[in-house]
């Protein structure tokens, strides 16, 4: 449970209580302890009442709900809340561009309680005629509503993963002579998968269903259910899974089939069979041995998409792609000098502890006021606290960044004398997320020409299952940065993984330079480098071409080289 955790479900409190018309006294006492509780450097944690009552804005009661919240993980007033809430409801306040009071309207007058409904009334025109919403705000929703819809029954990766680990751990202690894989998109690492599928090479189906059957984490599904093959959906995660019991000697073969998409089963050929009719027909004893015989080295799953891999692979010699343990330092970090959890000493000795050469620290520019954006006589202050820590902490090193925002004219934060003061700036969308393609384009071209940007940063804005993306016509975009010398990153927080990993391998025939950055938020927003470095491989990413691979001394001469230039 950390801060943001905790503020969370504040905020949720919050917008529940203007929704049930409770007493705006109350409303802001909760909303003035999120921006509170968001802008606290220590953690909230284990606090006692008496020392939660101590800090600002936080009374007795609120302290008692926040040890109530690490406790059991809620409190009280919202449980009675959330009572009396219908769910359908729930979901709409995590609608963008709906707020409790809209969404009391709606519920009180069209007696809407869901998503579904408030698709129809966008449809028939009934939100339109409503006092306080009109045809502009009812298209803004229905574009929302219709996203929101098309990803029901889909989760992030990052949140599958776990599940899918204890599912194949629960199968192989309880049957140690199976063979047993992770197969279909979630062993090609998509970012956002439909469904857990899990390939079983076992003679026992028996004894698979019967240990299915005592876990707490799953439901089965009979009725979709057979002899060898177990359906169903995780108890506390919105997603299917998917079991296929095969005989022991077809596994290799059916987990090929499984894993690959139809464009890769079907592109590859040799001597005019596809790779599916292979193998379908051949006995296959390892996918390395169904490659070679294929006359091509052996093909990462993430790759598996028809894409890509077999022009990359055409000389025959094996893809290296990057791996997580080449990554010396991670770029794109907040601390709490903005909406950061952590301060910049604890960012450091983290990274220290983790073996990393480098930290490069970009806290929120001063536009993001939502998010602390540092205003001039914070970055100062910031630059004097780094300077120290630097001292301290050689021969590691905390490199002085910004993620400077993108004003609408696309121009970054801040006159050149701020922006000169920095090591390195990563310009992004944060706002105005609404321009059409062109404009939005015209946008970034603006930006990435500005020669103080080091790194485009999340260049779509999007936020996976919840947000489509900035419209941005990519290839002039990834053209742009070629010419100017601009870095593109990855985004590796899961909601992100902005860029596109579709548009990495043409990134890199332009010869771009990519960077794997967390955006971390928290200490723990540094795990999520993994996620970068899975979606870097599905684009065929390699070391060479990623700039946080590069050793501390390469990435000094590289910054300092760029501002001489400057």
């Amino acid at each position: 449970m950390t801060n943001k955790d905790i503020a969370k479900l504040l905020k949720l409190t919050a917008s529940l209580l203007e929704l049930h018309n409770e007493n705006q006294f109350k409303i802001r006492t909760y909303t003035n302890a999120v921006f509170n509780i968001e802008k606290q450097e220590a953690s909230l944690v284990e606090k006692s009442t008496s020392e939660l009552e101590a800090l600002n804005g936080i009374g007795k009661g609120l302290a008692q709900s926040i040890v109530s919240i690490q406790q059991s993980g809620s409190f009280d007033l919202l449980n009675d809340l959330l009572r009396k809430t219908p769910e359908g409801i729930l979901e709409m306040i995590r609608l963008k561009g709906l707020g409790p009071k809209k969404i009391k309207t709606v519920w009180k007058d069209l007696n809407i309680e869901n998503i579904d409904q408030l698709y129809e009334a966008c449809i028939n025109g009934q939100l339109a005629r409503l006092k306080g919403f009109g045809l502009k705000t009812q298209e803004t929703l229905l574009k929302n509503l219709e996203f929101l819809i098309s990803q029901r029954g889909k989760a992030l990766y990052a949140d599958a993963e776990p599940y899918a680990d204890l599912l194949i751990s629960i199968i192989e202690k309880s049957l140690p002579e199976s063979k047993v894989s992770i197969t279909g998109e979630m062993r090609r690492r998509l970012e956002v998968v439909k469904s857990v599928d899990i390939l079983v090479g076992s003679e026992n189906t028996n004894d698979i269903r019967d240990l299915l059957s005592e876990s707490d984490i799953i439901e089965i599904n009979d009725k979709k259910s057979g002899p060898f093959s177990l359906q169903g959906k995780f108890i506390n995660l919105n997603l299917n899974w998917h079991i296929r019991i095969v005989n022991p000697s077809n596994f290799y073969a059916k987990l090929m089939l499984s894993t690959g998409s139809g464009k890769h089963l079907y592109n590859l050929e040799k001597d005019g069979k596809t790779l599916h009719q292979f193998l379908l027909d051949e006995e296959v004893t390892s996918e390395e041995s169904v490659y070679k015989d294929f006359n091509m080295p052996f093909i990462e799953p993430e790759l598996r998409e028809g894409m890509i891999e077999i022009s990359m692979n055409s000389e025959n010699k094996p893809l290296i792609l990057l791996k997580s343990e080449d990554i010396k330092g991670p770029f794109h970090n907040h601390s709490a000098y903005s909406d950061g959890d952590n301060s910049i000493r604890q960012l450091a000795e983290y990274c220290i502890e983790q073996g990393y050469e480098y930290l490069g620290l970009s806290d929120h520019s001063k536009s993001a006021f939502y998010a602390n954006g540092l205003q001039e006589f914070h970055i100062k202050k910031q630059h004097e606290e780094i300077d120290a820590l630097n001292e301290e902490f050689a021969p590691f090193r905390i490199f002085k960044g910004i993620e400077s925002d993108i004003l609408n004219d696309g121009s970054l934060d801040y006159e050149d004398d701020i922006l000169a003061s920095f090591d390195f700036i990563v310009a992004s969308v944060h706002s105005n997320l609404n321009m059409d393609k062109d404009k939005a384009t015209t946008r970034l071209i603006k930006a990435i020409e500005n020669p103080y940007t080091t790194f485009l940063g999340h260049p779509t804005g999007r936020l996976l299952l919840k947000r489509r993306g900035y419209p941005i016509d990519h290839k002039k975009i990834i053209d742009c940065c070629a010419s100017n010398g601009v870095m593109i990153e990855i985004n590796a927080n899961p909601w992100r993984l902005d860029i596109d990993w579709r548009w990495i391998n043409y990134a890199i025939e332009q010869g771009i330079i990519l960077s794997i950055n967390p955006d971390a938020h928290e200490i723990e927003g540094f795990d999520d480098m993994k996620y970068g470095v899975y979606i870097g491989r599905k684009g065929g990413l390699t070391k060479e071409h990623t700039f946080n691979t590069w050793g501390l001394s390469e990435v000094e001469n590289y910054l300092l080289e760029r501002r001489k230039r400057i």
